[in-house]
C-alpha cells in the first residue's frame, strides 16, 4: 500500500495518518443530523482526531481561506464570462456559500488535523 496522501485524506474523509479510517461518521456533508459528528479515533490506526480541547479553533482560519478563495474564483468567472450579468453576482454568491458551508466546515477540520499529523510509512501499516 502506498503512503497516505494528505490531500486525498482531506478530500475523501479519511484519516490523515493512515489514509483508511473515516474522519467523520457520515460520508455526506449534507446529512442534516450528523454533518458535524466526528469519530474520536481512527478505526484503522487509532489516531486521535481530537488531540486537545479547542484544537479545531484553528480550523476557522482554514474555513475562512476556503471561503475567500471560492469567492475570488467565483468573482473572476463572473467578471470574465458573465460581465453583463454582474448584478447577479451578489444575489447568487450568498445562497451558494450557505449551501457550501457544511462542505467547507468538514474540509477545514480535516485540513487542520492533516497539518499536524504525520502519515505513517507504508511498511509500518502492513505490520
Amino acid at each position: 500500500m502506498a503512503k497516505p496522501n494528505k490531500i486525498y485524506s482531506v478530500l475523501f474523509n479519511k484519516c490523515p495518518r493512515c489514509g483508511q479510517g473515516d474522519f467523520f461518521i457520515t460520508k455526506s456533508a449534507y446529512n442534516l443530523r450528523n454533518f458535524d459528528k466526528m469519530n474520536r479515533y481512527c478505526s484503522h490506526c487509532g489516531a486521535d482526531f481530537v488531540p486537545e480541547p479547542g484544537f479545531y479553533q484553528g480550523a476557522l482560519y482554514i474555513s475562512y481561506a476556503f471561503y475567500v478563495a471560492f469567492m475570488v474564483i467565483f468573482f473572476l468567472i463572473f467578471v470574465n464570462l458573465f460581465r453583463e450579468y454582474l448584478d447577479y453576482f451578489l444575489v447568487s454568491i450568498i445562497p451558494i456559500l450557505v449551501i457550501l458551508t457544511p462542505l467547507f466546515y468538514r474540509m477545514a477540520r480535516r485540513t487542520w488535523l492533516a497539518l499536524f499529523i504525520k502519515p505513517i510509512p507504508s511498511e509500518e501499516q502492513s505490520s
